[in-house]
């Protein structure tokens, strides 16, 4: 039987593009995923110019639609407008998004299991094994990237001790909305969900519209969304493809790696606090946890542990600001929103979301007396992020 250098489980934005940088640099990759592609997944289907710069490649062939300015409303009342003209964030769609990065894996001789159902992982002496359908199948290093509901996080003991939001999201075709009200913005409606927020995201031919918020809050979404729909002049059962997920929000303690075994993006509840995307953080831990592997390969390290302090470390000032924001919206929203949508703090916040700006602490110059403002409410509603504050 074949032995692999690495197996993937999970075929998502997270795994594929690990799989696509292994294969890129020699190894042997069976990717696996129990559903037939292309498939859907729930999403806001947007992708920040962050996470786009963490790519090996560009993604034009699947975006619909550019945004470039944010719509930024309080409570569906106050509302600003912010944004240089360039760049924010790229629309796409998961069914075509992720087909995409499958076939880009898949080009570089990723070698690809769909339909293919993960029913357990085992981590031993002599390496990982992967019980899928009927099959033992033995690997060097193993990567989980099977999502917050997934086997290989559970399994192998890893990516726990998470708070979990919820988001309920659907489409609107264009023909029920009018469609210029949305065409290069994305329109965020915050204090209308308690610990997120209401969203409007513009596609090829429809708009999705969404909520998300603690986990709690998980039997009051369909009346937050029915709210959001309202506001902007429909009705909520007028929605296409109504869907619900689940949003892990990974704490500083809990670990990534063990042995010659990791797990990255959603499996490793890396999503940003404050936004829930989760896209920079599942290309990024790619790119690292494939770092990690082709250093096992190559003799230089033993297992794959080292992988999680340094992912920890680097994401660790932005985790800090994330958690530090979201905290002091939720519970002083009137005075954050009136701070966060300052021209100095917004350059901030434009400039993160584009990728521009990688160390949040440095960026504190620029606008230090608001940011400064923010940490005080923030610390006022219990600093949520002091834990990431101490690893930056």
């Amino acid at each position: 039987m074949r032995r692999y250098d690495t197996i993937v489980v999970g075929a998502g934005p997270a795994g594929s593009t690990t799989a696509y940088r292994l294969a890129r640099e020699g190894a042997s990759v069976l990717l696996l995923d129990r559903a037939t592609f292309p498939r859907d997944k729930p999403c806001g289907g947007g992708l920040t110019g962050r996470a786009v710069r963490a790519l090996p490649f560009g993604v034009e062939p699947v975006v619909e639609h550019i945004v470039t300015l944010a719509e930024l409303g309080l409570g569906y009342g106050r509302r600003v407008e912010r944004g240089s003209g360039a760049p924010l964030a790229y629309m796409t769609q998961r069914k075509h998004l992720d087909h995409y990065l499958l076939e880009r894996a898949a080009s570089v001789g990723v070698e690809i299991r769909d339909g293919f159902r993960v029913t357990g992982v085992e981590a031993n002496g002599s390496g990982p094994t992967v019980v899928a359908s009927g099959e033992r199948i033995h690997a060097e290093t193993l990567v989980g990237a099977d999502g917050v509901n997934g086997v290989t996080a559970k399994a192998l003991e890893l990516g726990g001790n998470r708070d979990v939001g919820v988001a309920l999201e659907g489409n609107a075709p264009y023909e029920l909305v009018e469609a210029d009200r949305y065409r290069g913005r994305l329109i965020i409606e915050f204090a209308t969900v308690p610990g997120g927020y209401a969203w409007v995201f513009p596609k090829g031919d429809h708009a999705n519209f969404g909520v998300g918020g603690w986990g709690r809050e998980g039997p009051n979404m369909r009346r937050y969304l029915a709210r959001l729909c309202e506001v902007h002049g429909i009705r909520m059962e007028s929605l296409c493809e109504l869907r619900g997920f689940r949003l892990p929000l990974r704490l500083p303690g809990a670990r990534l790696a063990r042995g010659r075994t990791a797990v990255v993006g959603d499996a490793g509840g890396l999503i940003d606090p404050v936004s829930g995307d989760g896209m920079f953080e599942g290309f990024h831990s790619g790119r690292r946890v494939a770092e990690a592997i082709m250093d096992v390969l190559a003799g230089r390290e033993e297992t794959l542990e080292p992988y999680g302090p340094k992912l920890t470390r680097e994401l660790a000032t932005h985790y800090y600001a994330s958690w530090s924001v979201k905290a002091a919206l939720d519970r002083y929203p009137r005075m954050s929103f009136a701070i966060a949508q300052t021209g100095l703090v917004w350059n901030v916040v434009e400039g993160v979301i584009r990728g521009e700006i990688r160390d949040v602490h440095a960026a504190r110059k620029l606008a230090k007396p608001g940011l400064k403002a923010l940490a005080v409410l923030a610390q006022k509603a219990g600093d949520p992020g002091r834990a990431y504050r101490q690893l930056a």
